[in-house]
C-alpha cells in the first residue's frame, strides 16, 4: 500500500493558541485510519488543513508523493479528497440518488428544460456497482434511518471517480450500535476499493473494532501512531495517552437516597404524546438524577420537548412543584424553573454566527440586562468565563463565534447556557454526543453536582451512560415505557429494555 496523504511538520497558530505543534501524520491507500484526540487536542485544525478550510503555517503537504497546497475545499476536491460532516445537510423532500447529485443534476433539453432524473438514477447506480452498499437510493431521505443518511451522505462525496481520501467527521455521534456495525460495513467496502478514511471519534470501542492504524493527539502534537492489530494498546491506555493521565471512574459516586425522600420539582403523570410516547409517569426530586434510555425512535426526544413546552401532550399532565401546568412554548418551562440542554447542539442549542457569551446568556437575557435592556456585558463576561473554565472551555476564548469552535466544546457552551440560568430543573438529550472521554467525565461530575440543588433528568440512547450515572433509570422502547423508573434495575433488565421491550 502507497501514501495517499503524507503530512511532516504541520504548525498552525491563531494568535497565542498553538493548535498544531510540527504534527506528523499519514494515511495509506486502502486503510482506516482513526484520528483520537479530546477536545482542543488539534485534530479537528488538522482535518481543516487537509480539507483545504485553513493553510499551515509551516510544514509540507504531499499527495500521492507530490508537494501540493491546497487553499481552498474546491482545491481538496480537486485532489481527490472529500469531506463527510458530522451533522451532513440534507434535502428531506428529496430522494436518496437526489441528494448525490444535487448541484449536478443535468437537463433533459425540449420545449421546457427539466431535470434528468433518469440520468441521475442510472449514475447512481453505478455509484452503488463501484461500491456494492444495500441502500435504496430511491427513497427520500426524510424517510430513510439516520444511518442511510450517512450513507448517502457519503456516496455524494463520493460521486467523483477521483476521490482517493475520504474524511469522515465522528460519522457514528448519533447512531445506535447496530446502525454504527452497518456503517462500519460500509467503511469496509469503501477501504476494499483502495480508499483512504480518516476516521474521527470519539468511541473508543470503536477503534479496536474498524480502525487499521490510531493517531492521538494532544495539546496540539501527535503523540503516539500505532497499528490495532500489534495488541499494544487497549481503552484504557488510549485514553491515557490523550490525557496524559489515569481516567480512574468515568462516572461519579450515585447518590444517596436522600432525593427519593423530597418533594418532586417536576412529575409527569399518564403523559401521552400521540405518534411518539404513551402513559409515562414520572417524578423528578433534588437530590437524585434519572436517566431515560431508549433508541432513535422510541419517544425519547419526545417527551424532552414535551416536558419543555415545545410540543403538546395529547393526553396526561405536568406538574410542577405540586400544581399542573399548561406549558403552551419553551418560555412557560423556562419561567417556571426548568431548562432543555439539546441533543442537537447546531440546530436546538446554539446561534451558531454569534460569540460565546452571547450564546451563553441567550435563555436568561432578564438576569444579563440591567433594568432598562442595556446588557451587564462586563459581568456577563466574568459570569460566564467563570462557568466555561469549570467546563474547560477550548480555546478559553469568549468572543469566538460557536462555529468555530468543535462540536464538544459547542456541546460545553450549549451547557453554559443552562448553567447561567440557574433552572430547577435540568433536562439532558443525547449530554454527551461528540464530547471527548476526558470532558465526558468532567461533565458527568457536573451533573451530579448540579444534582444537590436540582431535579435532573438524563435522557440518552447511551446505555452505559444512563446505567452508570442514573440513581434511578427507565427505559422507552417505541414510545412504550418497558422499563418503570426504579432504583432496583439490572444492566441486562435496562438494555433489554431498550432495545427490544422487554425486562426478560
Amino acid at each position: 500500500m502507497s501514501d495517499i496523504l503524507d503530512m511532516t511538520g504541520i504548525s498552525k497558530r491563531f494568535g497565542s493558541v498553538v493548535a498544531l505543534d510540527r504534527v506528523n501524520f499519514s494515511v495509506v491507500s486502502g486503510e482506516i485510519h482513526a484520528l483520537l484526540g479530546v477536545n482542543g487536542a488539534g485534530k479537528s485544525t488538522l482535518v481543516k488543513i487537509i480539507s483545504g478550510l485553513y493553510s499551515p503555517d509551516h510544514g509540507e503537504l504531499r499527495l500521492e508523493g507530490e508537494v501540493k497546497r491546497i487553499q481552498s475545499p474546491r482545491d481538496a476536491i480537486d485532489c481527490g479528497i472529500a469531506t463527510v460532516q458530522q451533522h451532513p445537510e440534507l434535502v428531506g423532500d428529496l430522494s436518496g440518488y437526489e441528494n448525490i447529485f444535487l448541484g449536478q443534476e443535468g437537463e433533459r433539453h425540449g420545449l421546457f428544460d427539466r431535470v434528468d432524473r433518469r440520468a441521475m438514477s442510472r449514475r447512481a447506480q453505478q455509484l452503488l456497482e463501484r461500491f456494492p452498499i444495500e441502500i435504496d437510493l430511491t427513497t427520500k431521505i426524510r424517510r430513510m434511518e439516520v444511518v442511510e443518511r450517512e450513507i448517502v451522505a457519503i456516496l455524494h462525496a463520493l460521486k467523483q471517480d477521483h476521490i482517493r481520501l475520504l474524511i469522515l467527521d465522528e460519522p457514528t455521534s448519533t447512531l445506535t450500535h447496530r446502525e454504527a456495525e452497518k456503517l462500519f460495513e460500509v467503511m469496509r467496502t469503501l477501504k476494499k476499493s483502495g480508499i483512504g478514511i480518516i476516521f474521527i471519534t470519539h468511541r473508543l470501542e470503536e477503534v479496536f473494532e474498524v480502525a487499521d492504524r490510531v493517531t492521538v493527539f494532544r495539546d496540539g502534537r501527535s503523540v503516539s501512531t500505532f497499528a490495532t492489530a500489534d495488541g499494544a494498546h487497549d481503552e484504557a491506555s488510549i485514553s491515557r495517552l490523550m490525557l496524559q493521565e489515569d481516567m480512574g471512574e468515568l462516572y461519579p459516586e450515585k447518590g444517596d437516597r436522600v432525593g427519593m425522600h423530597a418533594e418532586p420539582t417536576l412529575e409527569a403523570k399518564s403523559l401521552s404524546l400521540d405518534g411518539a410516547f404513551q402513559d409515562v409517569d414520572l417524578a423528578l426530586r433534588p437530590g437524585e438524577i434519572v436517566g431515560g434510555f431508549g433508541l432513535v425512535g422510541s419517544g425519547i426526544e419526545a417527551l424532552a420537548m414535551t416536558l419543555y413546552g415545545a410540543q403538546q401532550p395529547s393526553s396526561g399532565q405536568v406538574i410542577i412543584r405540586g400544581k399542573p401546568m399548561r406549558l403552551a412554548q419553551p418560555r412557560d418551562a423556562l419561567r417556571r424553573g426548568v431548562f432543555l440542554i439539546p441533543g442537537d447542539r447546531k440546530t436546538e442549542g446554539l446561534t451558531l454566527s454569534k460569540n460565546v457569551t452571547f450564546n451563553a446568556t441567550l435563555a436568561s437575557l432578564g438576569r444579563a440586562s440591567l433594568p432598562g435592556g442595556l446588557l451587564r456585558r462586563a459581568r456577563n463576561n466574568a459570569t460566564v468565563a467563570e462557568i466555561l473554565e469549570g467546563l474547560e472551555l477550548r480555546p478559553p476564548q469568549l468572543w469566538r463565534k460557536a462555529r468555530e469552535f468543535s462540536g464538544g466544546n459547542q456541546q460545553k457552551i450549549v451547557l453554559s447556557k443552562g448553567l447561567f440560568r440557574q433552572a430547577d430543573v435540568y433536562i439532558f438529550v443525547e449530554p454527551t454526543v461528540g464530547v471527548d472521554i476526558g470532558a465526558r467525565s468532567k461533565l458527568y461530575t457536573l451533573i451530579r453536582q448540579l444534582s444537590a440543588a436540582a431535579a435532573i433528568l438524563v435522557l440518552s440512547s447511551d446505555f452505559d451512560e444512563v446505567y452508570g450515572l442514573a440513581d434511578r433509570v427507565f427505559a422507552l422502547y417505541r414510545g412504550r415505557v418497558s422499563i418503570q423508573p426504579s432504583r432496583d434495575v439490572s444492566r441486562d433488565v435496562l438494555l433489554s429494555g431498550g432495545l427490544v421491550g422487554s425486562a426478560q
